[in-house]
C-alpha cells in the first residue's frame, strides 16, 4: 500500500511510534536507508519541513548534513 502526504501524527500511529522523526532519524543511524527514504516519502511537505527542523535541533552537525544530502 502506497503511502503519501501524511501528517507526522498519522505516521506516529500508523507505525506505533511516539516520535516519526527521532524513529527516521534511528532507521538512518543503524544503516536502513531503504526505510529512511520510504518514511521520508510517505510524509506531507509540512511534515518534511517539521523533519528538517527536528534534525538541526537534536541531530549532531556531521549527521545532519548527511540526512540533509538523503532527503533533497
Amino acid at each position: 500500500m502506497k503511502r503519501y502526504g501524511k501528517t507526522a501524527l498519522q505516521q506516529n500511529r500508523y507505525y506505533e511510534v511516539g516520535n516519526i522523526y527521532e524513529y527516521m532519524v534511528e532507521n538512518y543511524i543503524n544503516g536502513n536507508f531503504t526505510q529512511f527514504d520510504k518514511l521520508h516519502k510517505e510524509l506531507c511537505r509540512d511534515a518534511k519541513r517539521d523533519f528538517i527542523t527536528y534534525c538541526f535541533s537534536e541531530v549532531h552537525p556531521q549527521l545532519l548534513q548527511e540526512i540533509i544530502l538523503r532527503t533533497i
